[in-house]
């Protein structure tokens, strides 16, 4: 508890804590002083003796506790000891990006760890969470195409969308030009001013109702920039298969049409990435992070709320007690 308040509070004049330097001086004083005053009693009998070590005595120090506690707790109060509070209100233009994210069967290859889609998943799931201000979408392809999760702030859902995605959901095959037209439909009619699809695919278009340069196209005249990243190692890959006797690995060629995704990615303003492995493909989301910056204005209020008035009630109440136990059952007569 007292770390947990310590984290919180911030000191005005923490200056004042230099009069600590009072309190082992006044405990010299005190025990000097009390050594000078008993080596002054003369001891005449063994009632006196027991006498001097009477509970009086003895609890008489407690008089001198009360004043150090009193006096650290004023050094406290004069310190003004506070709770911060700061507000941060983030005002920005933010960018509308869509992932178009291919779930093909070929995604579930495993020349990344442990393979294509779930690594694709996993720093898609990054570059949702480095992007607090933007709206974010997830469309899916394979033989065709489907918005997983129209543009979002609510990342919770965004991610849960994005875990959920699993091979098999859609028609197999690979439909670039269906994906990139879902993707733009998603984007045509916002109102920001940046709008972003990050298409990532390991093969080449062999399906869908919708030619890729035709989506280019449509991409271009409503001012998309798309970033396209081609998934797969170099040669071949070992690709899970079903066969009558169960799931067998079988290696595959990489076949990725690097021709198709440069030219859609140079011809919208964006730009074509390989990714070969988990590094280089979390590397790819970074850049693109960087390329695509939204702008952010953090305003930052701080209210400070004061905390001395305890520590002032403190040192009044023990100067207050000692006092009364001064006049009261430690008063000397003469």
């Amino acid at each position: 508890m007292i770390y947990d308040w310590l984290q919180h509070i911030s000191f005005a004049y923490p200056v004042f804590f230099t009069l600590f330097a009072i309190v082992p001086l006044l405990i010299f004083w005190y025990v000097k002083r009390g050594r000078q005053r008993n080596a002054t009693v003369i001891v005449s009998s063994l009632k006196t003796h027991a006498e001097f070590l009477s509970w009086k005595n003895i609890l008489r120090h407690l008089m001198f506790v009360f004043r150090l506690i009193a006096i650290s707790c004023l050094i406290l109060a004069l310190a003004r000891p506070q709770f911060k509070n700061e507000q941060q209100q983030t005002n920005g233009e933010g960018i509308d990006i869509v992932l178009c994210l291919d779930i093909s069967g070929s995604m579930l290859a495993q020349d990344f760890t442990p393979n294509r889609m779930e690594a694709a998943k996993n720093v898609a799931s990054e570059f949702i969470d480095a992007r607090p201000t933007d709206r974010i979408g997830l469309v899916i392809f394979s033989g065709e195409s489907f918005t997983m999760c129209p543009l979002t702030t609510d990342r919770s859902v965004l991610k849960s969308q994005l875990f959920n995605v699993q091979s098999g959901l859609l028609e197999d095959g690979t439909a670039i030009g269906s994906g990139l037209a879902t993707s733009i439909e998603r984007l045509r009619s916002t109102p920001s001013k940046s709008k972003v699809i990050i298409l990532l695919t390991d093969g080449e278009n062999n399906g869908g109702l919708i030619d890729p340069n035709t989506a280019k196209e449509i991409a271009k005249s409503v001012g998309v920039r798309v970033y396209t990243v081609g998934m797969g190692t170099e040669g071949f890959a070992p690709v899970p298969v079903q066969t009558p006797a169960g799931v067998v690995m079988q290696r595959e060629k990489v076949s990725i049409d690097e021709k198709l995704l440069t030219q859609i990615a140079n011809e919208t303003g964006g730009k074509y990435f390989r990714a070969k492995d988990n590094e280089s493909l979390s590397a790819i989301y970074k850049e693109i992070d960087k390329l695509e910056k939204s702008k952010i204005e953090i305003t930052t209020s701080t209210k400070y709320s004061e905390q001395f008035f305890p520590f002032a009630l403190i040192a009044a109440g023990l100067l207050a007690l000692e006092l009364i136990l001064q006049y009261t059952i430690f008063r000397k007569y003469p």
